[in-house]
């Protein structure tokens, strides 16, 4: 195969798991896009990007696991999204292995009475957790 064959074919493969993932947003209630960008740290683009199969841009592993958890995929939809995933990234299943397994802390707050603030407050715990994880990490890396 060509240069332009391979290329076609990658871009092929990823646009199957891209179907796959904007199939599960879709599924999911409102506001799922904009808390996965909030919890990546990238704007809701970003997610418009990755999930759009217009656009070739792949799926970095190293959001694999905050995007499963956050979006609540099943795991027939795992199994189904990572089977895609692989063939378009071959040799990204070595790197699966570096990317952290995450674990549930469940916290008693208040209540403010309001959706809105309700949910402001729960994301800037949440980013707050993120972040002082991927301190932490950093720090016992180096």
């Amino acid at each position: 195969m060509d240069e332009a064959g391979e290329r076609a074919a990658r871009e092929k493969a990823v646009a199957r798991y891209k179907k796959i993932l904007r199939r599960i947003l879709d599924s999911r209630p409102s506001g799922t896009r904009l808390r996965l960008a909030e919890a990546l740290g990238k704007n809701r683009s970003f997610i418009s990007q990755i999930s759009s199969p217009a656009y070739a841009t792949p799926l970095p592993a190293q959001y694999l696991d905050q995007m499963f958890e956050l979006c609540h995929f099943s795991p027939h939809e795992r199994e189904e999204f990572l089977h895609a995933y692989h063939q378009a990234h071959p040799r990204g299943r070595r790197s699966r292995a570096r990317v952290s397994v995450s674990r549930r802390l469940t916290l008693r707050v208040p209540d403010f009475g309001d959706p809105v603030r309700n949910q402001a407050f729960d994301h800037s715990l949440e980013d707050f957790a993120d972040r002082i994880a991927r301190l932490v990490a950093s720090g016992s890396n180096g």
